[in-house]
């Protein structure tokens, strides 16, 4: 059945069972034993009604979402549990209800879980640190508020029997609590948006129906002239049902309720810091502060009996003790959350002052580059010069053979000379970026060629295992370059800083992926969970920032590939990284010859 066929039908069921009521109420006599237990099964009936529809939405991922719905679903719970006494005495017992009841105080209590349901506010995102304070300052509101009942109700029971001081101070409690669960659901229905905005406005509309109907109730009770079965009760039925429609219809559009919330972002330091100087923090703190001032009223300014005097002030005083706990945890954890707040502000200082040291070496190295990219082209001119001549005296046939064979290892240093300035350029100017098919090999040897021109150690050096046939991989060549390039780097620092060592570059295929591992024999790496985070670094001050491998890490995400780290267990680090593979890309005769140009295995001194 579609959800507006459902809704249409669940619509129809309400009204037929509030004609129903309806027609019971207009013809039996006034005050009849059949009517008053009509009405009382039917008031204790509908509250399950409502139960049925909140609790569908009782079984989501989000854990707030669902306590919000099962706390609303606990109020109504609470009220029926109410009206099973008012069923006990009227059905069972055959009289009325005494008017000084303790267990009055259920159809006051019913609105505290509701008022909790608000404070999760399941519409936002929240973090579990930012909500912390937030409900802690709720539930001393909560006990401070259920203080205030036991405080201007219960005396008139417990203190003083009086039917007249009992009913108006209760009628007065309770109508407020309505009056501000009915504003709170105003204040969500226009902060929220889309389902979530749906959702609020039912609620609030049976909210709204309740608290009017309670009161007007109130009010003929105390006049004289209602009865249970009578018409006065069908906007507090409505109200039930109101309910029960509020949760199917949430339920029903409980896939654009995910959706509304995964657009809201998550709560910012701001919110945290409004979380703990906000309304609520204010609030409880002037709960908190009320007692002495209830304590003072209740001495000198209380007119009333003197054994009522004593009841207020002596559950004042009980009030006081977890009232106070209350506001030490608080205290305690406000106080967590502000050392908490300082550190980052300090550590964010830390990295933006790192920031600011790599901002400077950036235009540092950014001069330093266009001073070489100048020099390479430069020398270009006259190795372009060396490369004419050295293939003309090593073709010339008139010469001897020992001056070819020397024209010949001229002109292949001139290759692999223009081959280095070739990289250097393409790895110091910036280009677009462009993903093309490329051989790993390649980039791989054309980095350990340009990390080769700044070996200072002869105790350092790298070993190249490339697999001679590899699928191809699409990918920025300059990109990868400065991702291999990092790595060598880092791992050559490593050693020379350890006595030297050897890294050894392998490649392979694994599956589906072309896998580039960096195995170096230096001191391994002292917590590899945090190497590729921003500004984590471990070399001394001035010499790194942080950055590179976390730049590294988001160039090979970008390249929907993978990059962990690990410690050897015969000592030294090992960087894998993973691409994936392009199979059909390259034909078998294309592949060979671009391993062959590109991928020869050596091992360099």
């Amino acid at each position: 059945m579609t959800s507006p066929r459902t809704i249409v039908w669940a619509v129809g069921i309400c009204f037929f069972i509030l004609a129903v009521y309806a027609g019971a109420s207009l013809l039996q006599p006034r005050g009849s034993q059949t009517l008053v237990t009509f009405g009382n099964v039917v008031q204790c009936i509908v509250p399950l009604f409502a139960n049925a529809g909140l609790l569908l939405n009782a079984g989501t991922p989000y854990w707030r979402r669902n306590f919000f719905w099962m706390l609303i679903a606990l109020s109504c719970t609470l009220w029926m549990i109410g009206q099973f006494q008012w069923t006990y005495y009227e059905v069972y017992l055959h009289k009325p209800l005494p008017g000084l009841y303790p267990g009055d105080i259920l159809f006051f209590l019913r609105g505290i879980p509701i008022m909790a349901a608000l404070a999760l506010q399941p519409h936002r995102k929240r973090g579990e640190l930012h909500t912390r304070l937030g409900y802690l300052d709720f539930t001393l509101l909560l006990a401070w508020w259920t203080f205030i009942y036991v405080f201007f109700v219960l005396a008139w029971i417990y203190a003083t029997p009086s039917l007249p001081q009992y009913n108006h101070n209760f009628n007065l409690v309770t109508n407020t609590q309505n009056f501000v669960i009915v504003i709170g659901l105003i204040a969500f229905w226009l902060q929220s948006k889309g389902a979530w905005k749906t959702a609020y406005f039912h609620l609030l509309g049976a909210s709204t129906l309740y608290m009017l109907s309670a009161l007007v109730i109130d009010v003929r009770n105390d006049i004289g002239d209602y009865y249970t079965g009578s018409l006065y009760d069908l906007p507090l039925i409505a109200s039930f049902f109101w309910f029960a429609l509020a949760g199917l219809i949430a339920y029903l559009h409980r896939a654009n309720m995910d959706a509304a919330l995964a657009e809201d972002s998550f709560d910012s330091d701001d919110d945290l810091a409004r979380t703990v100087h906000g309304w609520p923090a204010r609030l409880a703190m002037a709960a908190v502060i009320s007692l002495s001032l209830l304590a003072l009223y209740s001495l000198y300014f209380d007119r009333g009996e003197q054994k009522v005097r004593d009841f207020r002030l002596i559950t004042t005083m009980v009030a006081a003790l977890p009232l106070a706990a209350l506001i030490f945890v608080r205290s305690h954890l406000a106080e967590s959350d502000r050392a908490r707040l300082l550190l980052r502000s300090e550590q964010a200082l830390e990295n933006l002052k790192r920031l600011q040291a790599q901002l400077v070496q950036t235009e540092k190295l950014v001069s330093l580059g266009q001073l070489a990219a100048g020099a390479a082209h430069e020398i270009n001119n006259p190795l372009a010069a060396i490369l004419g001549f050295s293939d003309l005296l090593a073709d010339d046939e008139s010469l001897p053979p020992k001056a070819r064979a020397t024209a010949s290892k001229i002109r292949e240093q001139a290759r692999r000379t223009k081959t280095l300035v070739g990289n250097l350029l393409s790895f110091a100017r910036q280009v677009p970026t462009e993903r093309t098919l490329m051989d790993i090999n390649t980039v791989v040897s054309n980095a350990v060629q340009l990390r080769e021109l700044d070996l200072r150690s002869s105790t350092t050096r790298i070993e190249l295992q490339l697999e001679s046939v590899l699928p191809g991989v699409r990918g920025d060549g300059n990109q990868l370059m400065q991702v291999f390039f990092n790595l060598i780097s880092n791992a050559i620092d490593a050693m020379e800083g350890h006595k030297g060592g050897v890294l050894t570059i392998k490649t392979l295929r694994d599956r589906g992926n072309v896998v580039i591992l960096f195995s170096d024999t230096g001191p391994g790496i002292k917590e590899p969970h945090r190497v590729f985070d921003p500004f984590y670094t471990t070399k001394p001050v001035g010499k790194g920032t942080g950055l590179g491998l976390s730049i590294c890490f988001g160039i090979v995400q970008e390249h929907n590939g993978k990059i962990i780290c690990y410690n050897r267990q015969g000592g030294g680090a090992v960087f894998r990284v993973e691409f994936p593979a392009l199979l059909a890309a390259f034909p078998a005769r294309e592949l060979q010859q671009l391993t062959a140009q590109g991928s020869n295995p050596r091992k360099p001194s």
